[in-house]
This record gives C-alpha cells, sequence and structure tokens, in this order.
C-alpha cells in the first residue's frame, strides 16, 4: 500500500494551526464563582489495566485502596485512550488534544513544552502546581512550580530523579519513594494557595520488579488464566499475528522473567544490579527457588507457556499492591490534614494493558484491554459517594476537567469536555456516543501495526495500514472478548457503511488523517 508522507507540520499548516496557536496561552479568565477552588491531587500510573482493579470486577487481584476512590466517588466504566502508548497518552493529558495536535503520537517524538498543558494554566491562575515521578516526554517540564521526576523510564529500585534540574540517587523502592516525595511536598507547600499535584508512578510498567514487601505475594496461588490465554487469531487480519508482544515467545528470560543463570555475577540484570546487598538477598530468596524448579521441570508447550503467564502476572500485580498501598497512605492524609473536602482525587493510567488476554503482554491495540482506562474520581462537594458513569469518555478531557473545575474558560480549541457535569450525575444530551483511536508507531517494537477506528457503545471498526490495508469489525455486546471479526461478512455490509460515515466524521471533527505520518 503507498504511503503519502504528509506530515504533521504540513498538516497543521493546512487546517490553520501554527506555531502561534500551540504556544498561545488558555484563557486565564477565572468565573469560579463562590465557594473556595479546589485542589487537585492527580494519580497517575503505568500500564494500569482497568481489569486489574477489583473495582472494575477483576477477577485475578483485589485493589482495597483504590476501590476506596471509588467507593467514595465515581467510577467511569468507559474511559479510554487516544492512543495505546506512554507519551502521546501523557501528551493528550496535558494538553486535551490528539497527538497530531500537540506533536507527540509516538514515543520518539519530544513534547513542546511551549504549548499550553492545564497545569501551566492553573499556575497562572494561582495555582501551586508539582509533580512528582513518571515525565516520560523528554522535554524538561513546563508549567510547575516544583518537579522531581524520574529520567526516561527510570528504575525500580534505587531510582535516580531529576529535582529542579538536578539528578541524585534515592535509596529505596520506586513507587514508596514517589509517595513520600508526594507526601512532602504535600506538607511543606504554601497553604495560602490551591495546589494541582501530579503524582506519577512507574508502576506496574515492564519489566515488573516488586517491591520487597511484596516479593512473596502470591506465592503457592495460581492466578486464572484469561479465556484467551491461546487464542488462535482465526478470524482476524493479519495484523493480531504479525505482532511480537506474545508471552509464549517475546517476553525475556532475563529481563521479564527473571531466570537469572546459575553462578551469574550483578551485572546479569541491570535492574538487579542496582540492588544493595540486602535488596539482592531478598530477591534471590524469592526468586531463586522457583527459578530452580523451573529449570528442573523442563517445561514444554502450553506447560511452558502457562508458567510464564503465572510469572509475568504476579510481578505485575504486585507491582501493582504497592501502588495500591501508596493511594491508601495518601488519601488518609488527605482526610486527616482537613483536605478531603476541597480536593478533587483523580486516579488513572496512560494507557490499558493486556494480562494474557489475546496471549499477549503490552498495549497498543484498539482492543478492550488496551484501549479502556480505570478513571476514578472522589470529590466530596460534589460527587456523590458509589457513583458509576457509562458515558464514553477519553484521557483528553482530563485537562478540560481540571479547568473546568478551577472556574477557567476553556479555549475553543481543545478537543476534549470537561467530565465535571457526568461525575455529579447529569445527563448531557449531547455526549459523543462514539470515539476516535489512533495509534502510529510502526515499524517499532512489538511490530503493531498503524492503524486508527471508531468505537461505539457496541460496535467497533479498525482499519490497518501503511504497509497492510485490513479491515476488522466486531459487536462487543454478543463478542465482548472480541474473537469473531464480522468485517467479510455480507450482512454487516450496511453497518460498515455507517460507521465508515461516522468514522470519517470524527476524522473530520478531530483534524485526523491516516496520510499523517509521525
Amino acid at each position: 500500500m503507498k504511503e503519502n508522507h504528509y506530515n504533521r507540520r504540513d498538516f497543521l499548516k493546512n487546517i490553520g494551526f501554527g506555531t502561534v496557536a500551540l504556544t498561545a496561552s488558555w484563557g486565564i479568565k477565572s468565573c469560579a464563582g463562590e465557594g473556595k477552588r479546589p485542589n487537585f491531587l492527580f494519580i497517575f500510573t503505568d500500564d494500569h489495566a482497568a481489569h486489574a482493579l477489583s473495582c472494575y470486577g477483576s477477577k485475578i487481584n483485589r485493589t482495597p485502596h483504590l476501590d476506596r476512590v471509588a467507593r467514595e466517588g465515581v467510577r467511569f466504566d468507559n474511559c479510554f485512550c487516544t492512543n495505546s502508548i506512554c507519551a502521546p497518552s501523557r501528551a493528550g493529558v496535558l494538553t486535551g488534544k490528539y497527538g497530531h495536535l500537540n506533536g507527540v503520537v509516538d514515543n520518539k517524538d519530544t513534547f513542546d513544552g511551549s504549548q499550553r498543558t492545564f497545569p501551566k494554566t492553573l499556575r497562572k491562575n494561582g495555582y501551586q502546581t508539582a509533580l512528582v515521578g513518571k515525565w516520560h516526554l523528554k522535554s524538561t517540564p513546563t508549567g510547575f512550580d516544583y518537579w522531581n521526576i524520574l529520567p526516561g523510564q527510570g528504575a525500580y529500585y534505587n531510582p535516580d530523579f531529576v529535582e529542579m534540574g538536578k539528578k541524585r540517587r534515592h535509596s529505596g523502592y520506586v513507587t514508596e519513594i514517589i509517595t513520600d516525595l508526594t507526601l512532602d511536598w504535600l506538607k511543606n507547600r504554601d497553604k495560602k494557595k490551591p495546589f494541582c499535584l501530579m503524582c506519577h508512578h512507574k508502576a506496574p510498567h515492564r519489566n515488573w520488579m516488586p517491591g520487597p514487601k511484596h516479593l512473596h505475594k502470591y506465592e503457592g496461588q495460581a492466578i486464572p488464566e484469561p479465556e484467551t490465554l491461546f487464542d488462535s487469531y482465526a478470524t482476524r487480519s493479519p495484523a493480531a499475528r504479525e505482532q511480537e508482544m506474545t508471552i509464549a515467545r517475546h517476553l525475556r528470560d532475563k529481563w521479564d522473567l527473571k531466570l537469572k543463570p546459575p553462578g551469574a555475577s550483578p551485572n546479569w540484570n541491570r535492574e538487579y544490579r542496582r540492588m544493595s546487598e540486602e535488596q539482592r538477598r531478598a530477591w534471590d530468596a524469592a526468586y531463586e527457588p522457583k527459578n530452580r524448579a523451573f529449570r528442573e521441570a523442563s517445561l514444554k508447550g502450553e506447560e511452558r507457556i502457562r508458567w510464564k503467564y503465572q510469572r509475568y502476572i504476579k510481578d505485575y500485580l504486585r507491582c501493582v499492591a504497592s501502588v495500591d498501598e501508596s493511594v491508601g497512605k495518601i488519601m488518609d492524609y488527605l482526610d486527616s490534614s482537613g483536605l478531603r473536602e476541597n480536593t478533587v482525587v483523580i486516579y488513572s493510567s496512560d494507557q490499558g494493558f493486556f494480562l494474557g488476554d489475546h496471549g499477549w503482554f503490552d498495549k497498543r491495540w484498539m482492543y478492550e484491554e488496551s484501549l479502556r482506562l480505570p478513571l476514578l474520581m472522589r470529590y466530596p462537594r460534589e460527587i456523590k459517594p458509589g457513583s458509576v458513569n457509562k458515558n464514553m469518555v477519553l484521557n483528553i478531557d482530563f485537562a478540560p476537567t481540571f479547568l473546568d473545575y478551577a472556574g477557567i474558560s476553556l479555549p475553543e480549541d481543545i478537543q476534549g469536555r470537561s467530565l465535571r457535569p457526568l461525575s455529579k450525575g447529569k445527563r448531557v444530551p449531547d455526549w459523543r456516543t462514539s470515539i476516535y483511536y489512533h495509534y502510529y508507531e510502526y515499524p517499532a517494537v512489538h511490530s503493531v501495526k498503524r492503524h486508527y477506528g471508531i468505537r461505539t457503545h457496541r460496535y467497533k471498526l479498525i482499519h490497518y495500514y501503511y504497509d497492510i490495508d485490513a479491515w476488522e469489525l466486531y459487536d462487543l455486546k454478543n463478542d465482548p472478548l472480541e474473537l469473531l471479526n464480522l468485517y467479510p461478512l455480507p450482512e454487516y455490509k450496511d453497518l460498515v457503511v455507517q460507521l465508515k460515515s461516522e468514522l470519517e466524521k470524527l476524522q473530520k471533527q478531530y483534524g485526523s488523517s491516516d496520510e499523517l505520518t509521525p
């Protein structure tokens, strides 16, 4: 399939978005009205799938502290990302725009910090703004009074942090360190000003290194396998078969599975190399007996895949356990310090993740496990405890939500919408009934083809392009696991026409095109 190399800069010029539009400030006129402006605590994780939270019905673990946020606030059941990969998702959250407009469509792009973001606008309106933890956008953070970030992906053990430009190493486990730094900032902030604090965790990103407290969690247990662990991709396009993210073939022995070679030096794994002697002893005590048993068993075929799944999913969930504890610790501080009633707490992740579903790990696809995000919000002044919202919302809705709560008028060119009315249980008659998705990072790691598509409440239509021309259609009501591609079936011809028409409408609305290249 021939590709038209039409770049983002040309596209922005043609639709009227130039440097001025990208660098102008959002309107700073306050319309807050009566009452104190709320504080914001935005807790954000990396690769935390919604089906790994018990408040979303997880069959494989319990997250009591995250469940508490849902119990005391609202749970959004249909929150989705616009591009299921780290940097584009984070840029979309900051700007309220799709990646082809904010300049970040894949992990190779550097975020342009001169453009408008919600922290920058909050700061101009008198908020203290702070960022602690993962940034992953390459450029120096802008719009923050204080920032202390992990360089790149960061490390799980004894991680380096860059605090306002100065790099230093911290001893301990990254999730606990981010939690402590977050609480330190809260306790020492200027209490005369409202705040926006972004606590952004590394976990549970690959390579899923559990903290010392959870090294033995799930020992002796078998985590339930997903129904699609041995998916054959029988009816789908070649894209599903040509990826490189299977548990069976693509998890790395040393890095992902922590299979330490007998007699290996500390250099066998770069995360292990960072550990202190005490940390290594605890790690070896937890992993080496199981590694030895695995080698002695000489597992083959499906039994070997099942072992890999158990190692992978237990490490992933152990990382989630540390995040859950962190949320509880920070929520307890808000409640005990008098901040509960006037603080909007938001919990989400940059994208979903495959937990063995379809035999995969990682994300990127428009399939449900990757597309769907957890989104929990607590704000006692407005949100009824135990609320559940079924509207289709996007991660580009986060920025306008913050600004709406702060009483700041929104710019006309922002592409997301405020979730505030939905969080209060209001019916919004003109709310979206379909969402648009676009993934660009190919050729690249994991070999997931470029694709875009539309999801309605019932159907999903996906187009794979660039070096392939293939379509997939799923009925999410009758086929929630997305196993049967309906696109080739003649009885769905009229539905395909309708969905393609809606897809073109959304592409026009958001200024997107399959001709754009990263």
